[in-house]
Parts: structure tokens; C-alpha cells; sequence
């Protein structure tokens, strides 16, 4: 047990424990660090804004699909199912003629 206590976490000093060149020392460190992570952090920054566009662009591309699925979409309280046909192309009387096959009646 003896070894625990001597092994045990170590205190950080509090500034009031600090000499007042430590405390100047210990800025300069964290401002060379914040210096020298400030590139990584811009890339990241810039990293994050291009998914954020990208993002922003898929929304309102899905955005724009679906209002045109509903504006082409038939209305729903419309009752005529019917497709749309398209119109025959125009024909001469005599091809409209052959086109037509007529039958005789049967009688009985």
C-alpha cells in the first residue's frame, strides 16, 4: 500500500503555486500549439463547408424532384383514371379507309 500512495496521480500545480516565469512559459507552449494546429484546423474548416455544400445541393436537388413528381402527378380527387393517348398521326382518306375493317352482320 505503501506504493500507491507514492505512485499515485499527479497534482497539477494551480497558477497561485506557479512562479510567474512557469505561468509565462506555459503560455508561450499553448500558444505555440494553437499556432501550430490553426493550418489543420483551416483544412478541417474547409473540409466541413464542401460536405455542408454538398449537402445543402443533394436537399435541394430533392427538393426540386419532388415538386415536379407533384405537379405532374394526376390530382387526387380527379376521378378519370384514363391514360393520356396520344393523337394518331393523320392519314388520307383512303389509308383511314384501310385501316378500318368492316364485317357483314350474320343472320340467323
Amino acid at each position: 500500500m505503501a506504493n500507491a500512495k507514492t505512485n499515485g496521480p499527479k497534482t497539477v500545480p494551480t497558477p497561485e503555486e506557479l512562479s510567474k516565469a512557469e505561468l509565462d512559459t506555459k503560455r508561450k507552449d499553448i500558444s505555440k500549439y494553437y499556432k501550430e494546429n490553426v493550418p489543420h484546423l483551416k483544412t478541417q474548416l474547409e473540409y466541413e463547408e464542401l460536405l455542408r455544400d454538398i449537402e445543402k445541393t443533394r436537399a435541394e436537388r430533392l427538393q426540386a424532384q419532388m415538386y415536379i413528381a407533384q405537379t405532374m402527378a394526376p390530382d387526387p380527387d380527379s376521378e378519370d383514371d384514363t391514360p393520356v393517348r396520344a393523337t394518331p398521326p393523320r392519314q388520307d382518306g383512303q389509308e383511314a379507309a384501310e385501316a378500318i375493317k368492316r364485317t357483314l352482320k350474320k343472320q340467323i
